[in-house]
């Protein structure tokens, strides 16, 4: 039942460097194993295994000139976990082309052609660990498998090395968990030289990722004075004209009174232990946690209402499945409350405004100072003052004091003036009655302004200075 041209053993089928240009027929339905790696099969049809295949988890198709695979090419094998499409002429990866093998675990695509990758490409693969897309033409980033953890919920190893990237999504590929970030393979790539790539790689290589200590030569960029010649970006520090500083790794800053979160980032994954140690040297272990600090599911460690003795390092210890590793955080705490959001006006503002309203407030007060004695023109008669108070106290006297000339009835008051002459401005003396005003004519008689009433400054009667 051994295809010709191929090797049987037990449940594997090797048809090696066999020169086929199509895949051989029939294969037997035990085949766990089929290898038709270094041959001409160039097109990958969906009828490629007129029968499914329930036991074949491994296919290899590496070194096949491959510029085609069917997007129902892999319907008759459900249960693939291991795919080699390596070294071929793949240009792009279709809508929904793997969505059949849920299953897959790992998946080789480096050294093709690929410069397209559809955002469904890897729709279903919930399963899968490693993507190989190395040496490929991709230009942009596929942040999208890699976002949320949603698309690809289980994937520990990308590879994207040697590929036309020019630029990378540094702060989202930052925020990624340490155990991704691990096995993210960018080397050889044209990357263009920035700070913010420097601190990427420069954090790595303290945390001592793998993507980062086993390939510091290759990871290089290219300064915009320079294009045509890369420097190492670990060789940015201090360096002109970006002149690069290495950020801190790990250090938080808070306020008093505030809620921090202290997260141990570790890049081991199944994590079977951790706990915490405080700078004081307490021991947080449990979920839940005393007083102020508490462990959280995630294995982050939450301090609540802030104090000042709570500045220091914390220790992170994990223990996982093959060793262990400890991780350090160092937090600031400020000897200040951070002000809310709705605390708005801050010290230089409020001494503005202050300074203003004093303005305005003085203007008021020279320019805009209300009549104290507009309110007294309609109240009711009083008694003169006596004649022998000062011109200032008859000028601020309440007591209406208007008299018409020539009403019968009424006394007429003496018109000649004193023999002392004028008082103040010529008009009246110190003590003395009005002079009466001029007449000119047959025109109507005019009342008589009192000096000694405050009602004469609203008199018609023209003042002369």
């Amino acid at each position: 039942s051994c295809p010709p041209r191929c090797v049987c053993a037990s449940n594997i089928l090797s048809c090696s460097q066999a020169a086929l240009s199509s895949v051989p027929a029939p294969l037997p339905r035990f085949t766990a194993v089929l290898d038709l790696s270094h041959n001409n099969v160039t097109r990958l049809r969906a009828d490629w295994a007129p029968g499914r295949l329930a036991h074949l988890h491994a296919l290899l198709l590496a070194h096949n000139g491959l510029s085609f695979v069917s997007t129902e090419a892999f319907a008759h094998v459900p249960h693939l976990r291991h795919l080699d499409l390596s070294s071929n002429r793949l240009r792009a990866l279709e809508e929904n082309l793997f969505s059949d093998l849920t299953e897959l675990e790992v998946l080789l695509l480096y050294n093709n052609e690929i410069a397209a990758v559809d955002r469904t490409a890897f729709e279903n693969l919930s399963r899968l660990r490693k993507l190989y897309l190395g040496q490929n033409r991709i230009t942009r980033f596929p942040l999208e498998l890699l976002r949320d953890g949603t698309r690809l919920p289980q994937l520990a190893l990308l590879d994207l090395s040697a590929n036309r990237l020019r630029s990378l999504p540094v702060g989202d590929l930052q925020a990624l968990p340490a155990w991704l970030r691990d096995r993210l393979y960018l080397h050889g790539n044209p990357l263009a030289c920035d700070c913010p790539l420097f601190q990427l790689v420069a954090r790595g290589r303290r945390r001592r990722l793998s993507a980062v200590m086993d390939f510091q030569e290759e990871l290089r960029c290219f300064l915009p004075s320079a294009p045509a010649t890369p420097v190492g970006i670990l060789a940015l520090a201090g360096r002109q004209p970006l002149n690069c500083s290495e950020a801190r790794e790990a250090v938080l800053e808070g306020h008093l009174g505030d809620t921090i979160t202290l997260g141990c980032d570790t890049r081991l994954r199944g994590v079977r232990s951790r706990h915490w140690v405080t700078p004081g040297g307490e021991r947080v272990l449990e979920e839940g946690g005393n007083g102020s600090a508490a462990l959280l599911a995630n294995g982050s460690l939450q301090l609540r209402g802030l104090r000042p003795e709570d500045t220091g390092t914390y220790a992170c210890w994990v223990g996982g499945p093959l060793l262990n590793e400890t991780l350090y955080v160092e937090l600031l705490v400020h000897n200040f409350t951070l002000h809310g959001p709705h605390d708005t006006l801050n010290t230089a503002y409020t001494t503005l405004v202050g300074c203003i309203l004093s303005v305005v407030l003085v203007l008021i007060y020279l320019y805009l100072t209300p009549c104290r004695c507009c309110c007294c023109r309609g109240g009711a008669e009083k008694p003169p003052p006596p004649r022998d108070d000062s011109i200032n106290s008859s000028v601020l006297s309440a007591t209406p004091n208007h008299a018409v000339l020539g009403v019968p009835g009424e006394p007429a008051r003496s018109r000649s003036a004193s023999a002392t002459g004028p008082g103040q401005n010529g008009r009246f003396k110190g003590g003395g009655t009005p002079q009466a005003p001029p007449r000119h004519g047959p025109k109507v008689q005019r009342k008589v302004s009192d000096p000694d009433s405050v009602s004469s400054v609203f008199s018609d009667t023209p003042i002369v200075v």
